[in-house]
């Protein structure tokens, strides 16, 4: 039986890529490059901070520059999370939804606390997420099980009686090591090179609005 509905945060519940690449870009600027297209840094996101120095500058982690870049962009991030960052379409009603329907909801991110907890405050949603683990919430971060074990505990649910929803492999991954049934958000940060029918997901959604039809007809087959 159903109990609880995960998710990851950046590209399955919110839309943190504008502000991320805005971010992004200033720090560019910052180096008297030019900006990037939208289009180029998006499917960077999911994959944070270092990722995002990567495909901005197409630097190696170990030039000298990189770690510099990468705290800048920290910094710039930090002071303006929340600017243009929202749910994606459709979300709120989602979240309105599932909590009618008796169930719980929560995420399990990558992304470190000090960003995670500040992001969902300002999002209103803090108060009614059942779980927010964060990638330093635990020892490990996904694709380890380890976060989606700690989620189950807050949450109050047995990982049978869950299901995560995430935009990358690494969700897919953590959510099928721990037992839980997975969802791949085909909308979210994904790059081309990408096939999520490979990752043996549950299902797949390409939009928000697709996740209520398809978890009623996921409880139905009980």
């Amino acid at each position: 039986m159903l109990k609880t509905v995960l998710f990851d945060l950046d590209g399955t519940l919110v839309d943190t890529a504008p502000d991320l690449v805005r971010t992004l870009n200033k720090v560019r600027q910052e180096q008297g490059l030019v900006e990037m297209p939208y289009a180029d840094i998006r499917t960077a996101v999911s994959h944070g901070s270092k990722e995002l120095i990567i495909r901005g500058f197409e630097l190696d982690e170990d030039d000298p520059q990189f770690e510099k870049l990468r705290l800048r962009l920290l910094k710039l991030y930090m002071d303006n999370m929340c600017t243009e960052t929202k749910l994606f379409p459709h979300m709120a009603n989602t979240l309105d939804a599932l909590e009618d329907m008796g169930l719980n909801w929560g995420i399990v991110t990558n992304k470190p606390k000090r960003m995670t907890e500040p992001l969902m405050t300002k999002l209103g949603l803090s108060s009614r997420a059942a779980c927010i683990v964060s990638g330093d919430s635990v020892e490990h971060s996904k694709p380890h099980p380890a976060p989606m074990y700690y989620a189950c505990k807050l949450a109050g649910s047995e990982p049978h009686n869950c299901l995560y929803i995430g935009d990358a492999e690494r969700d897919i991954i953590a959510g099928r090591e721990a037992g839980m049934a997975t969802v791949a958000a085909l909308y979210g940060y994904i790059d081309d090179h990408e096939n999520p029918q490979n990752w043996l997901a549950d299902g797949m959604i390409k939009q928000p609005a697709d996740l209520l039809p398809w978890l009623k007809q996921y409880i139905e087959k009980g």
